[in-house]
This record gives C-alpha cells, sequence and structure tokens, in this order.
C-alpha cells in the first residue's frame, strides 16, 4: 500500500541530527515554505515528508518538496490515516538515521513554525530517552471544539493513567529513535495513534518532556482534519482497556461472593472466597493486558497480595457500615462498597502494584 515516491540517497548514515517527519493529507501551500525553512537549518539532518494519499492536483507541490536539499518524499497510494503515515515515516527514518537522536514530528497544517520545531528538537537532542511534547496555550482565541477536545482529553487521561499532561492532543513531539521499533508494534493508524503513544509512555515509564509552543490556528483551522466527534470517540476507546480487566473482575467478586452464600452465611468467608477468585485473574490480566507491566512478578505479586488485604479489609468494615446504617441487604450493600472503592483501587494497581520507574541508566 506504501510506495517510496521521490527520495534521495542516504548519504549522511551516520546523521546524528534529529529527522523532522511531516505527514500531509491535502496540504496548503505553508507546507513548501515550512519545509524550505527547516531543510535550510544546520540543526536537523533531514526532512521527511509523507503523502498520505492526497489527490493528483497535490503531486506537483510534492514533487517539489522531493527537489530540495535532505529532503525525502514517501506516498501512499491512499489516505490511511495519520497514524498510518507517521509510522511509515518513523520506519523510514529508523532505517536511513539509525545514528540519529530520534524524530519530530511536525504537522502539515501551519500550525507548528520553523522555530518551534527546532526548539522541539533541540529539547530532543539534549533529552534523547524522553518523549518531548510541544505544548500549546489555550485561550480565547483557540477554537472551542480545540479547547473542549483537549480538556475533556486531558481530564480523561489524568483520570486513567495519571499522567498530567498541558496538551494530548499536539502533533509536534520529539520522538527517542530507540523507541520507534516499540512504536511501530501499535495497532492505532488514525488519529488514536498520537494518543496511544502517551499511553505507552505510561505502560513503560518512559519520561514526556513539554516545551511551550506558539498557538497557531490559521481560518480558524479549517484544514485541519480531525473530526471532533468521530476521532475523540476512537481516541477515547483506547481507555476502554483499561476498565475492561477490573470491571471482569469485580464481576467475578460478586459472583463468588453471592454463590458463596449458599454455604457460607457469614460475609467474611463469602468475601474472602470472592477475593481469592477474582484477585487471582485480576493479577494476570492487570500485569500483561491492562498496564503492560514490566515490573517482577516477585515484586508486584507481595504489593498485589497487600493491596488486596487492604482493600478486603476495607470492602468488609463498610459492608458492614451499609447493612449496619440502612435498610439494604448484604449483597446491595457490597455492591455500593465496591463501586466506592473501584477507583482508588484502580490508582493503586497503576501507580504502587505496576508501576515501575525508568531507570536512567538502562
Amino acid at each position: 500500500m506504501m510506495c517510496n515516491r521521490f527520495m534521495h540517497e542516504a548519504s549522511a548514515g551516520q546523521e546524528t541530527r534529529p529527522v523532522i517527519l511531516i505527514p500531509a493529507y491535502r496540504p496548503g501551500e505553508r507546507l513548501q515554505e515550512l519545509v524550505e525553512e527547516l531543510a535550510g537549518s544546520a540543526e536537523i539532518g533531514a526532512v521527511i515528508v509523507v503523502d498520505d494519499g492526497s489527490q493528483a492536483e497535490y503531486r506537483e507541490m510534492f514533487r517539489r518538496l522531493a527537489t530540495l536539499e535532505r529532503t525525502s518524499v514517501l506516498r501512499h497510494v491512499v489516505n490511511l490515516g495519520k497514524g498510518a503515515a507517521l509510522k511509515t515515516g518513523l520506519n523510514h527514518a529508523a532505517c536511513l538515521y539509525p545514528e540519529s537522536v530520534g524524530v519530530v514530528t511536525a504537522d502539515a497544517d501551519g500550525q507548528h513554525s520553523a522555530a518551534d520545531i527546532l526548539r522541539v528538537a533541540a529539547e530532543l537532542t539534549a533529552n534523547p530517552r524522553d518523549l518531548v511534547l510541544g505544548v500549546r496555550t489555550f485561550g480565547r482565541s483557540v477554537p472551542l471544539r480545540s479547547r473542549l477536545g483537549n480538556a475533556l482529553t486531558r481530564a480523561i487521561m489524568r483520570a486513567i493513567t495519571g499522567q498530567k499532561l498541558s496538551d494530548t492532543q499536539t502533533g509536534l513531539r520529539g520522538i527517542p529513535m530507540e523507541w520507534i521499533p516499540e512504536l511501530l508494534k501499535l495497532q492505532a493508524t488514525g488519529y488514536d495513534f498520537e494518543l496511544d503513544m502517551l499511553v505507552s509512555c505510561r505502560e513503560t515509564a518512559r519520561p514526556v518532556r513539554e516545551v511551550g509552543i506558539s498557538t497557531i490556528y490559521i481560518d480558524n483551522n479549517r484544514s485541519s482534519h480531525f473530526n471532533p466527534l468521530r476521532d475523540s470517540m476512537r481516541i477515547y476507546f483506547v481507555f476502554v482497556r483499561f476498565l475492561a480487566a477490573s470491571l471482569t473482575a469485580a464481576g467475578i467478586d460478586n459472583l463468588v461472593f453471592i454463590l458463596a452464600l449458599h454455604w457460607w452465611r457469614e460475609a467474611l468467608f463469602c468475601q474472602l472466597a470472592g477475593r481469592l477468585v477474582s484477585g487471582t485473574f485480576q493479577f494476570t490480566a492487570g500485569k500483561y493486558g491492562v498496564f503492560h507491566s514490566k515490573a517482577h512478578t516477585s515484586v508486584a505479586l507481595p504489593k498485589y497480595c497487600l493491596s488486596v488485604a487492604g482493600f478486603g479489609a476495607l470492602s468488609y468494615v463498610l459492608i458492614q457500615s451499609i447493612v449496619a446504617l440502612t435498610d439494604l441487604g448484604i449483597v446491595p450493600a457490597k455492591l455500593c462498597a465496591e463501586t466506592a472503592l473501584f477507583f482508588l483501587s484502580f490508582v493503586v494497581q497503576r501507580d504502587f502494584v505496576f508501576g515501575q520507574k525508568r531507570d536512567s541508566e538502562a
């Protein structure tokens, strides 16, 4: 589906300076001016532009870009999505410039100035193991759909992953070269690829650095191909995997608890039975399916057992208190208690049980 359209010889095989990557779908004329300025900068090693299936009338523009010094133009036969275009460019950069510190991605719609792109490139050069984000400020001059979309995504990202980021939808990013092989394995091919990248940072404990950039919206951002409803829903779907395993474990816990009531009328024994069965499932699912944790089992398992014991005791106290203070039966009381503790349990698993710090010497 992807073919190399125009490509200069990679004479800079040992190039260590950052490579600039710009995915483009039906770009405006401003793209050529931006690429010319970047290609002429001594601070970067090369510029890669990916034509993500633009129509025939755009081919002349890409042909002109391909004639610029240190510039490669790759082409998708059809529009495959921004994530697919980014992965095409990242793979190309990793193959031709393996010694580079990394790749700086930028948008083709005029939102990123050459000066800001070079600032992110400089930050990546200084910190070649960190993801660098070029973050915008979201004042009243920013289109409403962009403000609302970014605010909602920031809130969800903070609640689910614990990452406090200023701009989750920025396309200006400095990506370490060592990280690219892992990013190429991500399944996303649309705008959700960029959010999956941030989730991957959390899963692998990769540090994130933020660099303030200019907030530029040309013609109220009409040139953007981001659909706030369709693409936001696709992005937020990434978080479903964080909730599915915990909800399944809660269901198992409650089912075993209810069944155990037929043999034991004592809530404590039923509580222990439910925790034992659901806990075995949740540890395995949490480590490998939810948090993709690389923490050693010998370290994570004792922490998990401690958290299960702690939450089990707290849940038992809550159940007994609810039964004593209300007219609810023991099963409704358990459901209320478990619901109240659900999000706290998630945070403890995320940060205490399965979280890991990145070894700066690794």
